[in-house]
């Protein structure tokens, strides 16, 4: 072999050895959502769709999820790096679960409110938080408004009420049919899933939790300790592309719910499209987001959830908001710049 040849071949070989290099720092992450693929999920998927998890060094599969109870408990285990879940679902396990050895911790706020809400319809009757007072009220016995209900009764001073339990497919058909006075849910889900039973929406009554004295956080990005420990360099390059995701979903929900049809075809695209954007003005771009600013947390907000929902849940340990929240591995206040101008 003459010694272009040899430096030929050095230099392929070189280059071959690159790359596969590269195929191995790409860092595996399973990430589990709360709940199937809706439109909200875009959030997540528009940063898988347009390669920025694979330019940070990640290769990340998302899957769909049945709960946020399930997803907090399927990081806990290890079956899942990552996941995206209500911050109450994940105080209630830390303090139910005191002595787990992989309780996950919130590393990122994305729904700065609680999307819970109680609806009613308004033959009902009901147009504020005191009219529930003796009224049936049905929700799934683990559905985060319902656990939540303590606080919001104690801050409108609600007496009694009835709860129905039933699985969530039920929950606005029950509400429709009369079997039930009211229900509580997400308001972007509930308020569509009426709607696709027949219901106008100016014949739906919401009582956000965030606009009637409840200032409770919603969901955040969790990650395993383990990970944490490990690779706290892919936990933030993992908040990074997905803030740069967000950005993109936000300044254009209707542009990002291809997305979503690419995970779950039969998905109704402007119904998802509007539950997208529901999603966006009520608890990611809110009022108390655009103060605190996107991803952040307050401690004194954060210390008052803690002791709210160790009294709603009736948890084993009071919970610890120290061991819920690590906020060191979030981008930069620029890369978390990424809300769009609010709406006049």
């Amino acid at each position: 072999m003459n010694k272009r040849r040899f430096l030929q071949t050095a230099a392929a070989l070189a280059l071959a050895t690159s790359f596969v290099g590269a195929a191995h720092a790409q860092t595996p992450i399973k990430f589990q959502l709360d709940w199937r693929f809706e439109g909200p999920a875009a959030l997540f998927l528009q940063p898988a769709a347009k390669g920025y998890f694979k330019q940070a060094g990640l290769d990340v599969t998302i899957d769909a999820g049945n709960g946020s109870g399930g997803t907090v408990t399927r990081v806990a285990s290890g079956t899942y790096d990552m996941g995206f879940a209500d911050l109450a679902a994940l105080m209630e396990f830390h303090a139910n679960n005191p002595d787990a050895p992989n309780k996950p911790v919130a590393v990122m706020m994305v729904y700065n409110n609680t999307p819970a809400a109680v609806l009613a319809l308004k033959k009902s009757g009901i147009t504020k938080p005191k009219d529930l007072e003796g009224k049936k009220l049905g929700a799934p016995v683990f559905d985060a408004g319902r656990k939540g209900f303590p606080v919001f009764q104690k801050a409108n001073g609600i007496n009694s009420v009835a709860w129905t339990s039933m699985d969530p497919p039920l929950r606005e058909t029950m509400l429709v049919r009369g079997d039930i006075d009211a229900i509580t849910g997400f308001s972007f889900t509930s308020l569509l899933n009426l709607e696709a039973r027949g219901v106008k929406t100016e014949d739906v009554v919401i009582l956000p939790y965030a606009d009637h004295g409840v200032k409770l956080y919603g969901n955040v990005i969790v990650a395993s300790p383990k990970l944490i420990a490990e690779n706290p360099g892919a936990v933030k390059s993992f908040l990074t592309a997905f803030a740069k995701g967000a950005k993109e979903v936000m300044a254009n929900p209707a542009g990002a719910i291809d997305t979503v049809k690419a995970r779950d075809g039969i998905i109704n695209v402007p119904l998802e499209t509007r539950r997208l954007a529901l999603a966006i003005d009520a608890v990611v771009a809110s009022p108390d987001a655009r103060k605190e600013g996107f991803g952040q947390v307050v401690p004194g907000r954060l210390a008052l959830m803690a002791s709210q929902v160790s009294d709603a849940y009736g948890t084993k340990t009071r919970v610890d908001p120290a061991k819920i929240w690590n906020g060191s591995m979030l981008p930069t206040k620029a890369e978390l710049d990424i809300l769009p101008p609010a709406k006049k």
